[in-house]
């Protein structure tokens, strides 16, 4: 369990992410809100607590790999990581900018820390089974980790390497689901059904984990369980809220691909600014 100081820096930090999130979507004029703002919590679990890595060092051999198989919320990804160190905040304006290193999707050549490139739906989880049964035949000890979203569970290619990880036991490999029931062109129990989701990952040999994706106690210890299980590759099901943090934009498929104007960023700014206050005082 986390101390109360420890929680409330997790969640003043992950504050402070969502605000730059919200900055850098009104500076570009386009992306993905919804999903960046739901996934916050579980990046910044990762970065500041969970991961094996060194910021100033993002080649080093012995680093935990973090793949993100749902490109488009890049935005949450890139926020942690300038918190984190890997560069400056300030850096964080170009976002989709003509020759920033910060592309509309992860681009991995274009920035230290990033695994893989990531942009058409359902890839990422394959990327991350090489990447497992790499380790595994070379002996290493470094875990990987895959952020998935539910929506891209509509892609075959996914079930594919779920089958594959089922195989070759990788039980070096974590996949975070983010279970926030939306996708572009609605709910995604209306466009595609994906439940019962955890017996299907069950039924391909998976331990299945659920959590409340906005508790840094479940999301840790949820990551800290999944160690333990030998022979198996684990899924946790992330339940989140997209949009989480700006009330206009929660639970609304509709902010999925949206940024958002002017006006909309001062509000959700203020929120996130009064929700910031509220998190101190809670601890105090």
């Amino acid at each position: 369990m986390l101390t109360a100081q420890e929680a409330r820096k997790l969640e003043e930090k992950a504050n402070i992410i969502r605000q730059d999130i919200i900055k850098m979507l009104l500076e570009a004029g386009s992306g993905h809100s919804a999903g960046s703002l739901g996934m916050t919590d579980i990046f910044t679990a990762l970065y500041f607590n969970i991961l094996n890595h060194d910021p100033k060092n993002p080649e080093w051999a012995e680093r935990d790999r973090l793949i993100l198989s749902n490109g488009h919320i890049c935005p949450a990804l890139y926020a942690t990581m300038a918190h984190a160190g890997y560069f400056p905040v300030a850096e964080l304006k170009t976002l989709r900018e003509l020759g920033t290193r910060l592309q509309g999707h992860p681009h991995r050549t274009a920035l230290p820390g990033l695994e893989t490139t990531s942009g058409p739906l359902g890839s990422g989880l394959s990327q991350a089974c090489g990447m497992a049964l790499a380790a595994k035949m070379d002996q290493k000890a470094w875990w990987v980790y895959c952020l998935t979203s539910d929506g891209e569970h509509d892609a075959g290619n996914t079930w594919e390497a779920i089958m594959l990880a089922g195989k070759y036991e990788l039980s070096n490999l974590t996949v975070i689901v983010d279970r926030n029931n939306i996708q572009i062109d609605g709910f995604t129990e209306d466009v595609m059904p994906l439940e019962p989701l955890r017996q299907k990952y069950e039924s391909f040999g998976w331990y299945v984990l659920e959590i409340d994706g906005h508790n840094f106690n479940d999301i840790i210890d949820a990551c800290n369980q999944a160690k333990a299980i030998e022979n198996k590759s684990v899924c946790i099901i992330a339940h989140t809220i997209p949009g989480k943090g700006v009330d206009f934009m929660e639970k609304k498929f509709e902010w999925h691909g949206k940024p958002p104007d002017k006006d909309e960023a001062k509000k959700a700014l203020a929120e996130l600014r009064t929700l910031q206050g509220k998190i101190r005082s809670e601890h105090e």
